[in-house]
């Protein structure tokens, strides 16, 4: 088929460059010039993509990347994989309004558009639908087909990579949902068919309120237990022990990427919409979850209390600015406020992260540094914040006059663990 993916970032990339290697002649369309002459020339940006992949598809033809709309094929079928964040509490949905526009002035008798951007129950056929509708001329369900695909790829996962990963799929009618389970039946594995686009909506809001709710509630126990004088790390490896009634889930500085940040959210901010109510887990783990960089520099900040200093004046090293071990993605990163608390306090904080190379657009003042045993031993205090497998434990162990461990990496009389 001939297919278009719109947005060629952590979700669209894999699948337009997946999609190529199965045969389909994929466009992949993105409006920001720079990121597409970095795929013209071979240089991938998204690690689950390696640049030799790229390279592959590119020179084969089966795939194209362009930042001019007016240079899209007319597609058998389109794939919206565009940015949904929160402004003010509420979806922005400004990035799939005009990506829909575009693609429906594309559009033909017979084609499929699947939106695959997180977003609340009802944007593809309340949203969505309409926009292709009024660019196109046409009537869907009996011009074209429509459906919804939540996307699921979490970077840096090599045991479920896109292909392995089984793929809710969706469509506002039954030939819809034929037409869109039939593309991803050559893309992955397994695809796990719904009766509506509102039900594979709200399955990916589910999954990841799902891992908000229970993060938050791991926080919170791990700041409560150190009050109470008990090990939480201990106690959620001997709870992991179960094997069945549980699931393990472990502290950290604050929650990152654009799943739990933001997409509970989503849902809460429907629910209250259109209901009147308030979903109270949801609300409960955003407050949780978004304090975490407080905690971290309070205990911080204890901790030279502790040592007879001041945070204003000292040299802190963060280490770790991506949201998650071994990737580069760093958006919503919790590092990203604990710098610039750090920051607000007068602290020299400097920042080492093997995989992040853009500065965190939110610390602009954040310094730099590679993690070498002389910056750790000239810091007078390490925070670990991600637990990069690159980094040198037993180095910090050795040189760092104190570490704050946020991941549990580390045990000895210069580290305290969250």
């Amino acid at each position: 088929m001939h297919v278009v993916v719109a947005g060629q970032g952590y979700v669209g990339l894999p699948l337009a460059v997946r999609a190529a290697e199965v045969g389909h002649r994929v466009v992949g369309y993105d409006v920001d010039p720079n990121r597409v002459q970095q795929l013209v020339s071979g240089e991938s940006y998204v690690e689950d993509v390696t640049s030799a992949r790229l390279r592959t598809v590119l020179d084969s033809g089966a795939y194209s990347v362009t930042a001019d709309a007016t240079a899209l094929p007319r597609y058998d079928l389109a794939v919206i994989t565009v940015p949904t964040p929160l402004r003010d509490g509420a979806p922005d949905l400004t990035h799939v309004e005009a990506c829909a526009h575009t693609l429906g002035e594309h559009l033909r008798p017979g084609a499929t558009v699947v939106l695959e951007s997180t977003t609340y129950p009802g944007t593809t056929e309340e949203l969505v639908l309409p926009i292709l509708e009024k660019a196109s001329g046409l009537i869907s369900g009996m011009d074209f087909h429509v459906g919804f695909s939540p996307e699921r790829i979490d970077p840096g996962n090599t045991a479920w990579p896109f292909e392995r990963t089984p793929k809710v799929v969706s469509g506002i009618d039954a030939t819809s949902l034929d037409m869109v389970k039939g593309f991803y039946d050559t893309v992955v594995e397994t695809t796990v068919p719904v009766s509506g686009t509102r039900v594979a909506e709200l399955t990916k809001l589910i999954e990841n309120t799902f891992r908000h709710v229970n993060i938050a509630l791991v926080n919170e126990t791990a700041m409560l237990a150190r009050l109470l004088g008990v090990n939480a790390w201990e106690a959620i490896d001997a709870a992991a022990s179960k094997p069945f009634g549980y699931m393990r889930f472990t502290p950290g500085p604050g929650v990152g990427g654009h799943c739990l940040p933001i997409d509970p959210s989503f849902l809460s901010w429907k629910v209250e919409r259109t209901a009147g109510v308030p979903f109270r887990f949801v609300d409960l783990a955003n407050d949780v979850n978004s304090h975490m960089p407080d905690y971290v520099v309070g205990r911080l900040t204890q901790a030279f209390n502790t040592r007879r200093m001041a945070v204003c004046g000292s040299r802190v090293l963060l280490l770790g600015l991506a949201y998650k071990p071994n990737t580069s993605d760093a958006r919503e990163s919790p590092s990203a406020r604990v710098a610039e608390l750090l920051l607000n306090l007068g602290a020299d904080v400097r920042g080492a992260d093997p995989h992040v190379v853009e500065d965190i657009h939110a610390c602009p003042h954040l310094i730099r540094v590679a993690a070498t045993e002389e910056e750790i031993a000239a810091s007078d205090a390490v925070v670990l914040l991600t637990d990069h497998a690159e980094f040198d434990y037993e180095a910090i162990r050795r040189h760092a006059p104190y570490v704050l461990d946020c991941r549990n990496r580390l045990s000895g009389a210069n580290i305290d663990v969250l």
